[in-house]
């Protein structure tokens, strides 16, 4: 990641007015006949999120006879002429796995309203959340760098937000994991295991991610030493949330108060999710110290988070270096796609390496053993 690396990064193309007066025009459908529902001018999406696009708006409308706001966010699946970072996005999925644990456990989450299949009043599928009050860890510039709320925390704050992290991915993986659940979120493609789907899951994003162009050789070789080393014994699988890092989380009081981003829900191992909640705060640790930065050596080191986790669940975190490798592989397919998309944009300009897309290149080398 070189100093010049842009910090902005174009997400969408989509015409703001456009978007608004959709979806003005699309709650009046699913409001009484006199709601006369009106969207404000969109704020801001989110500055953290790589995938599909955060809409956040005020609606008002009337309910029986009185008006009243509504503060509200919109998932909106990317269109394809935006380089979108996975080949498929199941709006639909995300948004009942988020309304299941609303419902069925005390995991914090956005109070679900709408979701929207049909392409047609905004210009792509879409659901509709309540939106939550908080604040959340910067991406860019990234919360290791400084001049943050979290990085200026005190070290009881910023250990609460650790502990209370890895308590919100214990009560995740605590529903119950039924048919209903399992079959939507089960891989399409083949395995033995959870596990082994998975993995193939993530080469058939890599594959789609590079097509018949330059290919990644770190991420070639982490693959094929994945496949290689697969754990022997995975242990049970629960519902994975996939992108589990604290740049996803909504926090007031340094407590989670809403998790957020779930484009890479799954099922498998609960170490998917330790290991990558881990290796994101590498990532961004290992970026610090690019820059001659201190970053935040100190916070969610493996250790700490295995040991929380492992008293809140009384599991036992087993091959953790393999799934830290994965995460970090995971990291690097992600790194390629958004590169991608700056290199589409005009951002920055097409390496020579897809390797030198990866802004973590040198911890997953490490990962790798060299």
């Amino acid at each position: 990641m070189g100093h010049n690396a842009p910090m902005e990064i174009q997400r969408s193309t989509r015409d703001p007015e456009a978007l608004r007066a959709g979806l003005e025009t699309w709650l009046a459908t699913r409001l009484e006949p006199e709601a006369s529902p009106r969207v404000a001018e969109l704020a801001a999406t989110s500055s953290n999120g790589m995938s599909s696009e955060t809409v956040v708006f005020d609606a008002e409308w009337a309910e029986q006879g009185t008006r009243s706001a509504h503060p509200l966010v919109a998932r909106v699946a990317p269109s394809a002429d935006d380089v979108p970072i996975f080949p498929n996005y199941d709006l639909g999925g995300q948004f009942e796995i988020i309304r299941i644990m609303g419902e069925r456990t005390k995991v914090p989450v956005p109070t679900t309203f709408w979701f929207e299949p049909d392409p047609g009043p905004i210009g792509a599928p879409f659901f509709v959340m309540g939106r939550v009050d908080g604040v959340v860890p910067p991406d860019l510039m990234p919360y290791t760098f400084g001049d943050n709320w979290l990085y200026d925390a005190a070290p009881a704050d910023q250990r609460r937000l650790q502990e209370t992290t890895v308590a919100a991915l214990a009560a995740i993986h605590g529903l119950p994991v039924d048919a209903q659940i399992t079959s939507p979120l089960t891989y399409p493609e083949a395995g033995a295991t959870p596990l082994t789907r998975h993995l193939a899951h993530t080469r058939a994003w890599y594959e789609w991610a590079v097509g018949d162009g330059p290919r990644a050789a770190l991420i070639d070789e982490g693959l094929a030493w994945l496949e290689a080393n697969l754990p022997t014994d995975e242990g049970g699988a629960v519902v994975s949330w996939g992108d589990s890092r604290i740049g996803n989380i909504i926090y007031a009081d340094f407590e989670p108060a809403a998790v957020l981003d779930w484009e890479m829900v799954g099922i498998g191992p609960r170490e998917l999710d330790v290991a990558f909640l881990i290796n994101a705060h590498d990532v961004f640790q290992h970026i610090a110290q690019n820059f001659e930065l201190p970053g935040m050596a100190d916070f969610l080191r493996a250790e700490d988070v295995v040991s929380t986790y492992e008293g809140a669940t009384g599991h036992a975190v087993r091959e953790l270096d393999w799934h830290l490798t994965y995460a970090a592989v995971r990291f690097g397919i992600a790194f390629v796609r958004t590169g991608q998309r700056q290199v589409h944009f005009g951002e920055i300009q097409a390496p020579e390496s897809l390797d030198d897309l990866m802004h973590h290149k040198g911890l997953l080398a490490a990962r790798l053993g060299h």
